[in-house]
């Protein structure tokens, strides 16, 4: 059974969490426990209406730097050049678009608009990052996540053309990996990011990691 968060900002422990990863319920999505969370494994994903969830898979699907797959196809793009790419251009323009952009298979979204104020509060600290991916002066893809120490933690993606979420995250991930990131979170498993060399682990090495490279 799930745990119910009060105002203190504490997690049960994350071996607690049900088998599909849900393990607290409740709380606030302040700057402090939104840190806190992260640092621990633990991410909010919840529908409208319904009230904050707390998540820690396990296993946790990860992506490594070193193990980034670019296929040929994509390669070529980069090589050329096809998108322009900044990273904090349009974190609320990122994150309204990840909030927006239809999915196949995806009747709604996650993303409430209390989050994007959470997560903006959050960028203006230093504590999560947007990647752009532009086309002729317009944003045509991109995504957004946490940055805690040498861990980046992917939180969702859009693209208006295609390919350029791909291109943006494969141009982050080189980023990010130039700088000393050495763990990506992918949180949950999509075909998506296995094409591009994400994989599982288990959570108790996910959550090991972080207590080394997640500080603040």
């Amino acid at each position: 059974m799930a745990f119910y968060l009060t105002e203190q900002i504490i997690f049960p422990p994350q071996e607690l969490a049900e088998p599909d990863g849900l393990l607290a319920i409740g709380g606030d999505l302040a700057t402090e426990r939104l840190l806190l969370a992260y640092q621990s494994g633990i991410f909010p994903w919840y529908n409208e209406d319904d009230p904050i969830c707390w998540w820690c898979p396990d296993p946790r699907f990860t992506l490594l730097p070193l193990n980034l797959k670019v296929s040929s196809s994509m390669r070529r793009l980069l090589d050329k050049n096809a998108f322009a790419f900044t990273t904090n251009k349009a974190f609320v323009q990122v994150m309204n678009n990840c909030r927006t952009v239809k999915r196949n298979g995806q009747g709604g979204t996650w993303i409430q608009p209390e989050m994007i104020t959470a997560y903006t509060e959050l960028n203006s600290k230093g504590y999560a990052l947007s990647a752009e991916a532009w086309l002729d002066g317009e944003l045509a893809g991109g995504l957004y996540g946490v940055l805690l120490g040498k861990v980046f933690y992917g939180e969702s993606m859009f693209s208006l053309v295609s390919n350029a979420s791909k291109y943006a995250f494969i141009k982050l991930v080189q980023l990010l990996h130039q700088q000393g990131i050495v763990l990506i979170d992918c949180q949950m498993h999509t075909a998506h990011l296995e094409s591009l060399g994400a994989a599982f682990i288990p959570r108790s090495e996910f959550i090991d990691c972080l207590k080394r490279f997640a500080k603040i």
